[in-house]
């Protein structure tokens, strides 16, 4: 498995959150178990405690991306750091359940974890797959959504690094939005011009009337 794969266990945790729109998925015990997907061994250890600490790595994994995506690559390089050190991994290989046509093992790159409790397993994990990521990809490559009032984070994996959504159900709303700005403002710019138009009309007419006036 490549590392670069635990990068989306961030994704997931910073998208259980909607600021703008006042939503929070982070509810209950049974809503973090399931951000740990496949791994249930991991998401057998959570408690009550947990739901309140992973909200606080919930909002440092944001601040990454908000830093990020705000250009600023040094403050989202030094946050991410912060997350690393506090919350460390081991770097192991692993070859189970992978196996070739010979039935050798296909040995990949594992992250084993040490954690006191479930968030920092979990932090752990997504913290160093942001990093990998980051530095395969580029800090450019971390994005929030611009269908306002989304801003769900992605990562931006595209070979012109053109991605500017975070799915394609936003993305086709942001293009209908601005279909529809596009549209009012052709509209908009059609009514001045026909008032602009119709408040002509009578000055010409009666620069017409005092011309002919001054004929006789």
């Amino acid at each position: 498995m490549e590392l670069a794969y635990y990068s989306d266990y961030a994704v997931r945790l910073v998208n259980t959150e909607e600021p703008a729109r006042g939503k929070d998925m982070l509810t209950s015990v049974e809503a973090v178990r399931d951000l740990f997907g496949a791994n249930q061994s991991a998401a057998r250890r959570t408690t009550d405690a947990d739901v309140t600490r992973f909200r606080s790595v919930r909002a440092r994994l944001r601040a990454v991306f908000d830093a990020a995506d705000g250009g600023d690559e040094t403050l989202a390089v030094d946050l991410l750091n912060s997350l690393l050190l506090e919350f460390p991994v081991s770097p192991q290989i692993s070859g189970h359940d992978f196996r070739d046509d010979d039935g050798r093992p296909l040995w990949h790159m594992h992250l084993a974890d040490h954690p006191s409790n479930a968030t920092a397993g979990y932090a752990a994990i997504a913290a160093m797959g942001l990093a990998f990521h980051l530095t395969e990809y580029g800090v450019d490559r971390l994005g929030l959504c611009e269908a306002s009032p989304c801003r769900n984070a992605y990562l931006d994996t595209s070979t012109n690094r053109s991605r500017r959504y975070c799915s394609d159900r936003c993305a086709t709303r942001a293009n209908v939005a601005a279909y529809r700005a596009r549209k009012r403002l052709e509209a908009d710019r059609s009514e001045n011009t026909g008032r602009a138009d119709d408040s002509a009309q009578p000055t010409t007419a009666s620069g017409e009337r005092r011309s002919g006036l001054r004929g006789r």
